[in-house]
């Protein structure tokens, strides 16, 4: 999100303790880091998954319904599994959490995943992961009305902002391969110069070990977003939509792959 602000409310947002303080929501007094290590080297079948959900919201509990007056509110998602029916599997998985506050660089959310595999009499590998990160946040109220994944219904308070993105990999009977993937997701942070961030990477090659010049199977990738923008902080415009923004990107690779490399990339946060 860009937001158009006069600057004597930027210098407001930046240095006050108040409601418009964080457009991010920024941590609780509770703080969480969770790390998680896998490391697998099997024949035979193997079947891996990870689930994470964190939901946030300042200031204030999370909304049942309605965004309060200067309340943003981040929900982050990320899901991974593996699954093999037989064959060699080699894999090295990182998952880190940490729910403080996070500097621009920084994520609150980053994993990391190499593999390679080679089917036996047939096997095969199936996989899939993906990231999903939705933003919103409201400076007032207003009399019109939006549809929101945090707000909708006549005549209620509408977000200044609602944005949602997504990274999607899916493994489809992979033969044989050699794959790894890098996500990183910032949420929550303590100035509004800091911008939420989704970034995520895969890369598809042939095992070098089992000979083959292509990797073997189906690869799949999809990124794709929904941004909705106010743009003023006072004034009969401080609540009405002034930009919507959505896009989608697919690819799809079947056969012998020599080379598959995909990266998106996406922050969004005040421009100061």
């Amino acid at each position: 999100m860009c937001k158009l602000l006069w600057i004597g409310m930027i210098t407001a947002i930046l240095s006050s303790g108040g409601a418009f303080a964080d457009w991010l929501p920024n941590q609780t007094p509770e703080n969480q880091v969770i790390s998680i290590s896998t490391v697998i080297d099997v024949i035979g079948f193997v079947s891996d998954s990870t689930q994470f959900s964190w939901v946030t919201a300042s200031p204030g509990a999370i909304p049942t319904g309605m965004l309060g007056a200067g309340q943003s509110v981040a929900d982050l998602s990320y899901h991974d599994s593996t699954m093999t029916n037989g064959g060699h599997l080699m894999m090295n998985k990182q998952v880190d959490f940490d729910s403080k506050d996070k500097s621009a660089g920084m994520n609150n959310l980053e994993t990391q995943k190499v593999l390679t595999y080679n089917g036996i009499d047939g096997s095969h590998l199936v996989g899939e992961e993906e990231y999903t990160l939705s933003v919103a946040g409201r400076s007032g109220s207003s009399d019109d009305a939006i549809r929101c994944v945090f707000s909708q219904g006549s005549g209620a308070d509408l977000p200044s902002f609602c944005n949602i993105v997504t990274a999607k990999s899916s493994l489809i009977n992979v033969n044989s391969a050699q794959i790894s993937t890098r996500g990183g997701v910032r949420a929550v942070a303590s100035s509004a110069d800091v911008p939420a961030a989704l970034n995520y990477q895969i890369a598809v090659t042939p095992d070098s070990n089992s000979g083959s010049k292509f990797a073997e199977g189906t690869v799949k990738t999809v990124f794709a977003g929904s941004i909705m923008e106010a743009r003023d902080t006072t004034g009969e415009n401080w609540n009405k939509t002034s930009a919507t923004n959505t896009w989608k990107d697919s690819s799809s690779v079947t056969g012998g792959i020599k080379n598959f490399q995909k990266s998106f990339g996406y922050t969004s946060g005040l421009r100061v």
